[in-house]
């Protein structure tokens, strides 16, 4: 199982929880299982999310390996500049 921790707002669809766990192996499958699980989660997932793994952010790196010790938090889209 991977623990994700979620930022902010994604939290109010997972009943306030700030830390879930799914069982996923890639950056997809994480993405998928969590729509899956959580719902409400989907628009915002569709909308497009980052996705901080080991201190490195992602955006749509669907193929990422992930494991089991991996430090992984999931966030409204980041833009910048």
């Amino acid at each position: 199982m991977v623990k994700v921790l979620l930022w902010g707002s994604m939290r109010t669809h997972t009943e306030g929880r700030a830390e879930v766990e799914v069982e996923a192996r890639t950056f997809k499958e994480v993405l998928d299982k969590l729509a899956e699980a959580y719902p409400g989660l989907r628009p915002q997932i569709e909308r497009g999310v980052s996705m901080a793994l080991d201190g490195r952010i992602y955006r749509e790196a669907w193929f990422a390996p992930v494991g089991p010790d991996s430090e992984v938090v999931l966030m409204p889209y980041m833009t910048g500049g």
